[in-house]
């Protein structure tokens, strides 16, 4: 990467973020140091500055401190990070978790992980220690906290509706290991015990399925039309069309009918647990 090569970010990369990437390469250039020469002026490695500048890496508050000290610019990147430790979402995401938060009713149909609103703590921490490209400790905790913070709908007052349909092949998979499957596979049995709550499992051996399209979700905020996310690879999407919407729903409805009761589901995740499967 040259200093001459020009910036492109990925939808997952918050606007603040981009805003600090942008004013430290100006600040840079205004200097007139290469990124090396930054670099040595701030006690960082050249490739540290580089990821920055380009939004690869955020501006953690120590390379901030030093970076204010070279430019004489004091708290201007400093109080940005300290806002940015306070944004728990990604941009992409904000959107749907806004309305995932204040939903009266919400359905999903997840094929590759378990729901982040079912997840323990042990399984979230896993889902994102094998995240690629790998992130630093303290991302992952950020995130941690960020999705163990959404679970507080399954406890809210007055209750949100909330139902889930897992392949069986998302129950199987043992994130984190065989203990931590364990662990999660009883949380499910207990969540779902909730009266509010249903989780069913669509089991591998159905040879009709509806959701051979992927992954969705519907939420229903109060007082607004529902509208559906769909989400891939580091990038999600509200979709409040009518037709879009209404497709599926009556998805959904057929994938409920396609998979296990609840009841048969949660004895489906006892046997799971105990290896009778």
């Amino acid at each position: 990467m040259t200093d001459h090569d020009s910036t492109e970010y990925d939808d997952n990369v918050p606007v603040s973020m981009r805003i600090l990437s942008t004013q430290v390469r100006a600040l840079r250039e205004e200097a007139e140091l290469t990124q090396r020469g930054l670099a040595d002026a701030a006690g960082f490695s050249e490739s540290q500055i580089g990821s920055v500048e380009q939004g690869r890496r955020p501006l953690k508050m120590d390379l901030a401190v030093q970076l204010e000290k070279v430019f004489k610019i004091p708290r201007v990147f400093t109080s940005v990070v300290e806002e940015q430790l306070k944004e728990p979402h990604p941009s992409w995401f904000q959107p749907f978790a806004d309305a995932e938060a204040e939903a009266v009713a919400l359905s999903t149909y997840g094929t590759q992980l378990i729901h982040g609103l079912l997840q323990t703590e042990a399984y979230a921490r896993a889902v994102h220690v094998e995240y690629r490209p790998a992130l630093d400790d303290e991302e992952i905790e950020r995130r941690l906290a960020a999705r163990l913070a959404r679970q507080k709908l399954l406890t809210r007052t007055p209750p949100a509706h909330l139902s889930f349909v897992l392949e069986e092949a998302v129950l199987r998979r043992p994130i984190g290991g065989y203990e931590v499957r364990r662990k999660q596979l009883d949380h499910l049995l207990e969540v779902g015990q909730e009266r509010h709550i249903e989780i069913q499992v669509m089991p591998i051996e159905r040879v009709n399925h509806a959701g051979l399209e992927g992954p969705f979700t519907l939420v229903e905020p109060p007082g607004k039309n529902m509208c559906v996310y769909l989400e891939v690879q580091g990038t999600g999407r509200l979709i409040t069309n009518s037709q879009a919407v209404n497709r599926h729903c009556r998805r959904y409805g057929i994938l409920q009918s396609q998979a296990l009761s609840p009841k048969e589901s949660a004895e489906f995740i006892e046997q799971l647990a105990t290896g009778e499967r």
